[in-house]
C-alpha cells in the first residue's frame, strides 16, 4: 500500500473513532469497524491491537458489538486457529440494527424511571401536593406525554423503511 493510502486509510480510522465518539459509542468500536473494513484481508484481534494500539480486552469487545450489530462477520481461514473478520457493507442493515439496539435499551431505562415516578405521584395524588410535589408532576406529565410521541415515531413504518 503506498504511503498515500496508507494515510488516507488512517483518517477514515480516525474519523470513523470521532463519529461513533460524538454519538456516544465509543472511539474504538468506530476505530475497529473502519479498519477492518478497510482491509483487503480479514483481521485478527491481534491485528486491531496492533494497528490501533489498544488492547486485546477492548478489540475483542469492540469486534462483539460490531458482530452484534451485523457490522462485522467472523470468517474461517484454513490452518488459522485465530479468529478473522470481515466487515459488511450494508450500511443501512448496520446503523438499523445499532439504532434499534441503542436506542431502544435506552427507551427502556426511561421507561423505568417514568414508571417509578408516575407510581410514585399516584400514591402521593392521596395527601395534598407541596408546590414542589405539583412542578415534579407537571413535568413528568409532559416526560410522559414527549415519550409516547417518540415511542410513536420510533414505531412508525415510515422510519423502519428509512433504516431498512
Amino acid at each position: 500500500m503506498t504511503d498515500e493510502l496508507t494515510q488516507l486509510r488512517q483518517r477514515f480510522i480516525e474519523r470513523g473513532g470521532q463519529i461513533t465518539q460524538s454519538i456516544g459509542i465509543g472511539r474504538v468500536i468506530g476505530q475497529s469497524f473502519a479498519h477492518i473494513y478497510f482491509s483487503p484481508e480479514p483481521q485478527t484481534l491481534d491485528d486491531l491491537t496492533e494497528a490501533l494500539q489498544i488492547s486485546k480486552g477492548s478489540a475483542s469487545m469492540s469486534v462483539r458489538q460490531l458482530e452484534q450489530w451485523g457490522a462485522v462477520r467472523q470468517v474461517w481461514i484454513k490452518g488459522e486457529r485465530k479468529d478473522h473478520y470481515q466487515a459488511n457493507d450494508d450500511f443501512g442493515r448496520i446503523i438499523r440494527r445499532a439504532l434499534l439496539d441503542l436506542i431502544g435499551r435506552r427507551m427502556e431505562t426511561t421507561d423505568t424511571l417514568l414508571e417509578d415516578s408516575e407510581a410514585y405521584i399516584k400514591r402521593s395524588k392521596t395527601s395534598s401536593p407541596d408546590p414542589e410535589s405539583k412542578f415534579m408532576q407537571q413535568r413528568i406529565k409532559k416526560l410522559r406525554h414527549f415519550r409516547d410521541r417518540a415511542q410513536y415515531i420510533w414505531d412508525s413504518s415510515v422510519l423502519r423503511l428509512l433504516l431498512k
